[in-house]
């Protein structure tokens, strides 16, 4: 049972315990709302125990933010023997098409 499926249990039990008022004879409504409104509190509870059992203190979740690209901020330009010698880079990424 979820928290929505919960909250509506208690508000509907609420309804039935405090606002209705009708002689059914063999049925007191007053009592079927105190019974709908503790299953909802029960399953609101267990739902949040679940919940916060998911997430446990070591499995964190970690986000990391790209500053820069490295291929594009890494600019190597070679020398040798003075000389600046033009360097060629192709990257390709997986299921990337050249146009």
């Amino acid at each position: 049972m979820g928290i929505g499926a919960s909250i509506f249990l208690i508000a509907l039990g609420a309804i039935f315990a405090f606002a209705v008022e009708a002689d059914l004879g063999w049925l007191n409504l007053a009592v079927v709302g105190w019974v709908l409104m503790l299953a909802g509190v029960a399953g609101l509870l267990t739902t949040l125990y679940f919940w916060n059992s998911r997430r446990r203190p070591g499995a964190t979740v970690r986000e990391e933010r790209v500053v820069a690209d490295p291929v594009v901020a890494d600019r190597v330009v070679p020398v040798q023997d003075d000389r600046v010698v033009q360097e060629y880079r192709e990257v390709r990424r997986p299921g990337h098409r050249p146009v």
